[in-house]
């Protein structure tokens, strides 16, 4: 469980750049049938919860002694510094199902591509799956080496199944293929 503490902040509009100084995140918390919460959070502890949990892994958010399950919704970055500008943390219910974007890990080399010179085209590198928040996987992989012949792919049928998700997306649907 990743627990990332917060305080809530009467800084808004430019003045949040004074903030960023001191090595805060401006951050919104929000979620159905709550009102809005606006936020600081520490740079640095996010920072490290993000390469932990990613954007659909649950995260706690701490604010004033209470946690608040959450999601991180968005993130705002600079173009110009490797700076994360502001953060959307989105709450759920942790008994009601929720939709997310899981990345997917590409495993072994296809013989297609390594014996008949084929190329691999990968049409996807996250897929949308729905799950009570606590199962929600942190990674689907997918195993390349059953591309044994040009012109094959591999489906959405073809993925791990787990009684805790679903695919959200057509059981056709090709995830990578090789081609000539």
């Amino acid at each position: 469980m990743i627990t990332l503490k917060a305080e809530k902040r009467e800084v808004f509009g430019k003045k949040v750049k004074r903030l960023r100084q001191e090595g805060l995140i401006p951050a919104e918390l929000y979620g159905r049938g709550i009102p809005n919460i606006h936020l600081s959070v520490p740079a640095k502890e996010f920072d490290k919860a993000y390469r932990e949990a990613g954007e659909h892994s649950v995260l706690y958010i701490e604010v004033e002694g209470k946690s608040h399950p959450v999601l991180i919704h968005s993130i705002e970055e600079s173009r110009i510094k490797s700076e994360v500008l502001a953060i959307d943390f989105h709450e759920i219910r942790m008994d009601e199902k929720v939709r997310a974007h899981v990345p997917l890990e590409f495993q072994g080399e296809p013989p297609a591509v390594k014996e008949k010179e084929g190329i691999l085209i990968k049409n996807m590198d996250e897929i949308e799956v729905e799950a009570l928040p606590a199962d929600l996987p942190h990674v689907i992989t997918v195993d390349l080496s059953g591309l044994k012949e040009l012109d094959e792919s591999i489906y959405v049928k073809d993925l791990p199944k787990s009684d805790k998700y679903e695919y959200v997306i057509d059981n056709e649907t090709a995830i990578v293929s090789v081609t000539a």
